[in-house]
């Protein structure tokens, strides 16, 4: 065979590979690569579907949040990244419902639809799936930030024995290692403690019940909670003479450092553009006097 038609005949043979590696990686590709290696069956219904913008969206770079909030998108899109995936809601509910908003004709959410349609980009949330990887990775990474990782029991990650310590004290650590700028406490800041239960996020008043009724839980340590549920439920613990009590630190602050870590786990799957982590500001703040 002449030279000429062992080139051709290479040519063919390496087309398909050459057409495939110059596909360009797009929105729906990255979901996929992480419905395969998440490590728990992927399963519906989910709140873990895209929230905006066109999956077939060729990917610039990759942003990860803990709340795709305005800001968030405006300093993804800044870095050059127009996939965006967050752990909670991007529009106000957690289905993402947009029927009452758009009807309504929302002047906030056509804001920041507007916005995701005229930088391209594609929002998708990572909620479910996540958290119910083992260990968990919401608590153990709190924990872990908290300095409290060496202190987990064997029955849960979700359970922490640490030297003992008053609430006040508790509470005050807590504040200088996790940026929670209004962190809020019930019960007596002189209650000596040493048993703690995490529950990061909103999970909800039925399990901040369960683990507050665990002899293994002194002081639960929680992201949020309505206060007619949880914190009157502390309340009325407290005045019942149990030994409660209740450390909020406010629903970003608690779950942050768990979607830095999917950040971690995602760039060792994704190699074809950057990841980063956009953290969310906590919106919260205090007045000083």
């Amino acid at each position: 065979m002449r030279a000429s038609a062992w080139i051709v005949v290479l040519a063919l043979t390496l087309a398909p590979s050459i057409c495939a590696a110059q596909q360009p990686l797009t929105a729906r590709d990255v979901i996929e690569r992480i419905k395969e290696n998440i490590g728990v069956p992927w399963t519906e219904p989910t709140v873990d579907t895209f929230k905006d913008g066109d999956p077939a969206t060729p990917v610039t770079g990759i942003a990860v949040t803990m709340m795709a909030t305005f800001d968030v998108l405006r300093r993804a899109s800044a870095r050059g990244a127009n996939l965006v995936i967050t752990h909670e809601p991007t529009f106000y509910d957690h289905f993402d419902k947009l029927d009452v908003l758009e009807s309504e004709h929302d002047s906030v959410t056509r804001a920041k639809r507007a916005f995701i349609r005229d930088h391209r980009m594609v929002v998708v949330r990572m909620h479910d799936h996540w958290h119910r990887r083992r260990p968990e990775p919401m608590a153990v990474n709190l924990a872990r930030v908290l300095g409290w990782d060496r202190y987990q029991t064997p029955e849960s990650e979700r359970l922490y024995r640490i030297p003992e310590t008053t609430l006040a004290e508790l509470a005050a650590t807590i504040r200088r290692r996790l940026p929670a700028p209004t962190l809020r406490v019930v019960g007596d800041s002189a209650l000596r403690v040493t048993k703690i239960g995490l529950s990061p996020g909103a999970a909800g008043f039925d399990t901040h019940r369960k683990l507050l009724q665990q002899d293994a839980v002194e002081v639960l340590v929680i992201g949020e909670a309505r206060e007619w549920e949880t914190v009157e439920y502390v309340a009325d613990a407290v005045t019942a003479g149990r030994k409660k009590a209740l450390i909020i630190l406010g629903h970003i602050p608690s779950e942050q450092d768990g979607m830095a870590e999917f950040t971690r786990w995602l760039v060792t799957l994704v190699k074809e553009v950057p990841v980063t982590f956009v953290p969310a500001a906590d919106p919260f703040w205090a007045p000083r006097r």
